[in-house]
């Protein structure tokens, strides 16, 4: 599609450094595996972004989709102990809708990891809480959880780019 609106990242990413205490490690882990998700959506056009690549539906859009609903939940939602309703229904949360675009999502992401940055700066990684299914967890594992789920979401990611145009690599 001619003039078709091409997603580019205003996101930079920066490599971990190796030698950091713990929670710096972790945090700049996490930073690291979210700029990629974002860099993975540069210079392609809305409909490659939310074009399903898997028999499941996945998109690269419904990837970031998941992830800002993943973060809300854990960070927002569990740890801090917000009272807010899901960004989305969990069945709804890796499909993108009609009416939803890549700018609006990328920037729900974002905002998402702006308030969890918040939150994790202001907490201790012994700090425990219960989930909702009353299990305990420490704000350690919540990163660890995220450094981890947005990770595998990347390796995700980076099949589905290669499958729509080929691209490798960031």
């Amino acid at each position: 599609m001619v003039g078709a609106m091409v997603f580019m990242s205003r996101v930079e990413r920066v490599v971990p450094q190796r030698v950091v205490g713990e929670r710096e490690a972790l945090g700049q882990q996490l930073e690291f595996q979210r700029a990629t998700l974002v860099g993975k959506l540069d210079g392609l056009e809305d409909a490659a972004l939310r074009r399903p690549m898997t028999g499941s539906g996945v998109s690269l859009l419904g990837l970031v989709k998941h992830l800002a609903a993943t973060e809300h939940g854990w960070f927002i939602c569990v740890y801090a102990g917000a009272d807010e309703p899901e960004l989305w229904p969990a069945d709804e949360d890796f499909r993108v809708g009609d009416g939803e675009t890549a700018e609006g999502l990328v920037g729900a992401y974002l905002r998402v990891c702006e308030r969890a940055r918040e939150v994790v700066a202001a907490g201790g990684l012994d700090d425990v809480v219960r989930t909702p299914s009353g299990a305990e967890v420490n704000l350690r594992a919540i990163l660890m959880h995220m450094v981890q789920e947005t990770a595998r979401h990347n390796g995700h990611a980076d099949i589905i780019r290669e499958s729509i145009d080929g691209a490798t690599g960031y």
